[in-house]
């Protein structure tokens, strides 16, 4: 028994510094994926969803795509100390793109990032559970929900709908129906075109909307935190403006 003993604390030890070793290392980055997987999905309808998990994606709206074609280009970098190993899929069915990562163990370390290209004349709805958005160039519908990571959005005139439930959320564009909503964040939206309607929001972060000069009706307020409002008030204008924080600065400003 007693020459066990050390057999069995230097295996233990052993363990430990392979675990330790590991944990120590370079995390995983997709950018290192040099050969970059892809395919193309058949889209029947004029609205995709895109429903996506432990990934950072990128939604592209671009002109002159062939019509009802979805292309998908993946990168991906894992590895499992002790577990199984990483797997990435998707699938496509119903006009519903998903988006799966895969990698659990003791020590997993994986990295994924989708590009998702679509024609002109479709719409997106997003639904992201843990990872970053982008998309740009929209001019039809686009909503994004995502519980864990931000949400990036330019170049786009369509009416937006975004929402986080941990991340802030950023957008330049010239929609004239913009709907932004954070729980944990921030919102910072500017405008390149007069809207018609915005509203925007956060329950725990600042908000700033900077807005073409133009006379708006502004509702705006902060249940913990200072106001702002140096844009043009008129309570009979067209364009309506609504922003708030629960706990954060509301900025609205004539944007430069």
């Amino acid at each position: 028994m007693i020459r066990t003993v050390p057999v069995r604390s230097a295996a233990v030890g052993l363990l430990v510094g392979v675990l330790v070793g590991g944990a120590s290392g370079c995390g995983a980055s997709a950018g290192d994926d040099e050969r970059p997987d892809h395919r193309s999905f058949t889209l029947h309808g004029r609205t995709l969803t895109v429903d996506s998990d432990d990934s950072a994606l990128e939604i592209v709206a671009v002109k002159g795509k062939r019509t009802g074609t979805v292309e998908v280009t993946r990168w991906f970098q894992g590895s499992v100390t002790v577990g199984s190993g990483p797997k990435v899929n998707w699938s496509f069915k119903d006009d519903r793109l998903v988006l799966r990562v895969h990698c659990s163990g003791l020590i997993a370390d994986c990295s994924a990032r989708h590009r998702v290209e679509v024609p002109r004349g479709v719409g997106v709805e997003v639904v992201d559970g843990n990872g970053s958005v982008r998309a740009h160039g929209f001019a039809d519908p686009l909503g994004i929900r995502t519980s864990n990571g931000a949400v990036r959005v330019t170049d786009c005139t369509g009416p937006l709908d975004l929402r986080a439930d941990d991340g802030s959320v950023r957008a330049a564009v010239s929609s004239r129906r913009v709907r932004a909503g954070v729980s944990n964040g921030s919102v910072d939206v500017e405008l390149g075109g007069v809207p018609d309607l915005v509203d925007v929001g956060s329950d725990n972060g600042p908000v700033t909307l900077a807005l073409p000069r133009a006379a708006y009706r502004v509702k705006a307020g902060s249940d913990n935190g200072p106001v702002s409002v140096s844009v043009p008030r008129d309570d009979r204008s067209p364009h309506t403006v609504s922003a708030h924080s629960s706990n954060g600065k509301v900025t609205v400003r004539t944007a430069n």
